[in-house]
Formats: C-alpha cells, sequence, structure tokens
C-alpha cells in the first residue's frame, strides 16, 4: 500500500474490521472517543464498519447522533456567538486555556444571560434542525459520516437500523424540521 492512501479503503484494514465486527456479533464496531465521554449516554456513537463506495469496499467512520443532541448544541452556539457580543472577555467553559481568568461577578452575569438566551432561542423555535447525513471523502480514514436521526436513543439496534439500509440504498431521511426545548420537543 502506498503511503499515501487512505487506509480505509486498503482490503487488509478492511478484512481485519470486518473480523472485529464478527467478534462483536455486530455489523460494526465502536471506536474510544474521549470527546464524547461528556455527552449523556445514548446521545451520540462513534462507529466504523464496512460498506461500499463505487462498488469498492470502504470503511466508513461515522458519528451518529440524535436529533435533539444537534439542536441543542446549534441553540448553544448561537447563543454563545450573541453573548461574546454582550460579552466580549466571556469564553465559554468548554474554550477556556488554563491562564483564562474571570471575574466571578462577571462569569455569573455572563451564565445567567447566557441561560436566558438559550431559552429565549427555544421557546421562540429559531433554531429547527432535520435528519442529515454528511459525507466526507476527504477523511483521513475512510469515509467520514457525519449522522444526525430523529430517535430517542442511539443504541445497537438504531445503529444496525441504519447500517443495513444505508448499504442497501434505502435510507430515507425525514425531511421535517424540529425544534426542541428543555420541555420536550415541540
Amino acid at each position: 500500500m502506498a503511503t499515501n492512501q487512505n487506509p480505509g479503503f486498503d482490503p487488509q484494514e478492511i478484512e481485519e474490521l470486518r473480523g472485529e465486527c464478527r467478534e462483536e456479533g455486530n455489523s460494526f464496531v465502536l471506536v474510544e472517543d474521549e470527546d464524547l465521554d461528556m455527552l449523556e449516554a445514548g446521545e451520540c456513537e462513534h462507529i466504523q464498519f464496512v460498506g461500499k463506495h463505487n462498488g469498492d469496499d470502504v470503511i466508513y467512520d461515522a458519528l451518529i447522533y440524535t436529533l435533539r443532541l444537534h439542536h441543542s448544541s446549534m441553540v448553544y452556539e448561537m447563543a454563545v456567538e450573541q453573548i461574546k457580543k454582550s460579552f466580549p472577555s466571556y469564553v465559554p467553559p468548554e474554550e477556556r486555556e488554563p491562564t483564562y481568568k474571570i471575574s466571578p461577578e462577571d462569569e455569573e452575569e455572563a451564565e445567567t444571560a447566557l441561560t436566558e438566551l438559550i431559552e429565549e432561542i427555544e421557546e421562540n423555535e429559531t433554531i429547527k434542525v432535520q435528519e442529515h447525513v454528511e459525507i466526507d471523502m476527504d477523511s483521513d480514514y475512510g469515509i467520514a459520516l457525519d449522522v444526525c436521526l430523529n430517535v430517542d436513543e442511539i443504541n445497537d439496534e438504531v445503529i444496525e437500523d441504519f447500517i443495513a439500509k444505508f448499504n442497501s440504498g434505502t435510507l430515507s431521511l425525514d425531511t421535517t424540521l424540529y425544534s426542541f426545548s428543555e420541555d420536550g420537543e415541540e
């Protein structure tokens, strides 16, 4: 194999993944992803599975998550961008460098405004989301998929159903636009 080739297209790599899938008794394997550890169980899974692309076997490296998680992420991002206009020195906790400093009073004021803004965005249904599958052919490993499904939980059954439909070309996505709030779906 040439060193500039994507290993997710390598037949030996594909056979190794098939073997791992057989050992697991699934058509996929879960990928350890510490970035997902902070999420609630069942909101998002990082998986790999074998499929076809242009008639050839390939490894798909997929991030599969719920529509509710996608919505809450979009709402949060929008709220943070708006808060930064009112509080230019505010940096969300997940983006803070170890040297970041903010007074407790300023942080409390910014966090309160952020919470209120999130509630307002949800109440006004400013953000609406729908199921989608984004394909990234420029991935370092196989073909990357970003998959958002309107399900309550990402579990083995949901993943197996997605893979079966994706690989057979029968996947049909819900194009309905949804908005969510902390109280439930709207």
